[in-house]
């Protein structure tokens, strides 16, 4: 990890709007003044219960959501998601070949070889046979569905990919298998990632830094040895004793 920035998000609040037209709009705030920075070739792990503002931020920072007012500046191009359930996010109609070689074709960027030979190298990194490529989502196992999931989210070569509870679907030996994975694709891709979770192990595991959430605030951060030895806030003190 370097002090090169990747990701700034500087003081964020957003939320959403209910109401029709004859009645009256009540507005709900569902992150408030989030302020962090993500580093070249790190890990950052963002972890809080359920319903407390992860995905939002994530679909913020993807500019899917606008916030009210702060800011988000990437400082790397095309940014990626990895999700947290490939089955609903693949095309179940087409075949590995095809879902992968999609978003090169919407770039337009590159001819029909070189789209190939770009899946075939993604294929190795993410350590699938080349038969899967002629397979549908429905075809594939969980981790091997996880697997097409993130060669999805690095066909076009990003520099910054945020994951969605990657692993949360999948089963004790293919959850190792696919953090391994991610550590590797750091390393020989030069990558930094959000890692998104309500699993302390997990982040434990994998991350350099973390974020604790609650209820739409970043209550506590710091490096992962340090936050899980010596928490501050008594909301990561119950966040780690449920993980125990």
């Amino acid at each position: 990890m370097t002090d090169k920035l990747v990701l700034s998000v500087s003081h964020v609040t957003s939320g959403y709007r209910e109401g029709g037209f004859l009645s009256r709009k009540t507005e709900h705030e569902v992150l408030h003044d989030v302020t962090f920075d993500v580093y070249d070739g790190e890990i950052l792990g963002l972890v809080g219960e359920s319903g407390t503002g992860k995905t939002t931020l994530a679909r913020t920072i993807l500019g899917m959501v606008r916030p009210d007012s702060g800011s988000v500046t990437h400082y790397t191009k095309r940014p990626q998601m990895i999700f947290q359930d490939p089955y609903s996010s693949l095309n179940p109609a087409y075949t590995v070949a095809w879902i992968l070689e999609e978003p090169l074709r919407i770039y337009g960027k590159y001819d029909t070889p070189e789209r190939k030979r770009r899946v075939a190298e993604i294929l190795r990194r993410v350590e699938l046979p080349e038969e899967c490529l002629r397979a549908r989502p429905a075809e594939l196992s969980g981790g091997q569905r996880q697997r097409v999931s993130i060669a999805t989210a690095l066909i076009q070569r990003p520099r910054f990919l945020i994951a969605d509870e990657p692993v949360s679907a999948l089963d004790v030996t293919i959850q190792a298998q696919i953090l391994q994975l991610l550590r590797d694709l750091r390393r020989e891709l030069d990558l930094s990632f959000l890692f998104i979770s309500h699993d302390l192990n997990v982040v434990y595991q994998l991350c350099d830094r973390v974020l604790v959430m609650k209820s739409g605030r970043i209550v506590e951060q710091g490096a992962v040895d340090e936050l899980f030895d010596h928490p501050q806030c008594e909301y990561t003190r119950q966040l780690l004793a449920a993980a125990e």
